[in-house]
């Protein structure tokens, strides 16, 4: 659905995105994720054709987003990260006024803003003014927006922004059920709804991409999986300097155990990829004798591997 062939935009003298090269396949769910100032929006907005490429290739479903631009444009639906809404409009006006813009029949308009004020769960505002909808209530009005000439391709930048926990459980299951009929690339900060909702994910930094793979796979592969945290009552720096002497130990960090007693410090070691020192680790205390409340291996997240690929340090 998407490809993608050595993207270069620069803005004067500043490289903002550095030869990216992916594909998106038909069906798919993909997180496209990256800290501020990665390069994720002036990305979208030369996949959806609002700026021109440096240097490079983009194509959707086929048609070139810059030769075949109203071809290309028609499969795609795009929701920005500030959603810009007509405040003065009802719902139903403003839906209806966004698919005629996009080459909607008056018969057709109708029909399609019925299908998303249903789908996007818009019913019990339809009538309202858009400036009295909540935050969430918004979002949905531009979701439904991007999807009212039934593209083939949605693009959402940040869809979950703004929102509470209860508002971005419910974009989550309305993105889960979009995907069962459209290409979905996301970009959004909440890494746990990545995991929940995507196949797929991008990580791109300073403009390149860092890794790609299932959300599974990458984390997997990453170090932060060799993580142990352990909690004894015993000297810090004795404890602390035992087990950086343990066989694949790296470093050894730690802090203050959250008791409000200071009697408990908390060691969190990483080791090789691959290893698990769990066992060293309790033969260790148990041989000084060391109280010990707390002995587990930290399960990897998305977010670490995140901040793994993309920390400054």
């Amino acid at each position: 659905m998407i490809e993608v062939r050595d993207l270069t935009k620069r803005f004067a003298r500043q490289t903002v995105v550095h030869d990216l090269s992916f594909s998106v396949g038909q069906g798919e769910i993909v997180g496209f994720l990256g800290p501020n100032g990665a390069g994720k929006t002036t990305t979208m907005r030369m996949l959806t054709g609002y700026l021109p490429p440096t240097s490079g290739a983009i194509s959707v479903a086929g048609f070139d987003v810059f030769r075949q631009s109203v071809e290309a444009r028609r499969r795609i639906g795009y929701m920005p990260e500030n959603v810009p809404l007509y405040d003065d409009m009802r719902v139903r006006e403003y839906l209806k006024f966004r698919a005629r813009l996009k080459g909607l029949s008056n018969r057709e308009a109708r029909t399609r803003v019925n299908d998303v004020v249903e789908t996007c769960g818009l019913e019990p505002v339809r009538r309202k003014m858009i400036k009295v909808l909540s935050k969430g209530f918004r979002q949905r009005v531009g979701l439904a927006d991007a999807l009212i000439h039934s593209p083939d391709l949605l693009i959402l930048d940040e869809p979950t922004n703004g929102l509470d926990p209860n508002q971005i459980r419910q974009i989550r299951e309305l993105i889960k059920r979009l995907g069962e009929k459209h290409t979905i690339l996301l970009s959004t900060h909440i890494l746990s709804e990545v995991e929940m909702t995507c196949g797929r994910v991008i990580i791109i930094d300073s403009g390149r991409i860092r890794a790609e793979d299932t959300p599974r796979a990458l984390v997997d592969n990453m170090r932060a999986a060799g993580k142990v945290l352990v909690e004894v009552a015993a000297d810090p720096e004795v404890v602390s300097g035992a087990l950086s002497r343990l066989d694949h130990v790296k470093r050894v960090s730690t802090r203050e155990a959250s008791d409000g007693e200071g009697r408990w410090t908390c060691f969190e070691v990483l080791v090789d990829s691959g290893t698990d020192a769990r066992e060293r680790i309790h033969e260790l205390i148990a041989q000084n004798g060391w109280p010990l409340r707390d002995l587990h291996r930290h399960t990897a997240s998305l977010e670490d591997v995140f901040v793994e690929l993309t920390r400054r340090d």
